[in-house]
């Protein structure tokens, strides 16, 4: 059993790390003055209250959430 967990060990700890890097890459991307005047100009009443009560931050996670599911929306044909 010691050596099982052994050799298994390393191989989750790099898998852990490796889905952290993932999660974590949108967190260190810093948001850029062209997308705040377009979250500006295109929020929805939700967002901007997430702006003000959490943060630009989580607003624009929402924001970025709803703007990639109309793109994916649009994408799909229409089935006829």
């Amino acid at each position: 059993m010691v050596a099982l967990i052994v050799i298994l060990f390393p191989p989750l700890l790099i898998a852990f790390l490796l889905v952290m890097e993932r999660v974590e890459e949108p967190l260190r991307r810093p948001t850029g003055p062209r997308e705040v005047a377009e979250f500006l100009n295109t929020a929805s009443q939700g967002e901007v209250d997430t702006l003000a009560t959490s943060g630009i931050r989580r607003a624009m996670a929402r924001w970025r959430r709803r703007r990639s599911a109309r793109v994916l929306q649009e994408a799909e044909p229409p089935v006829v």
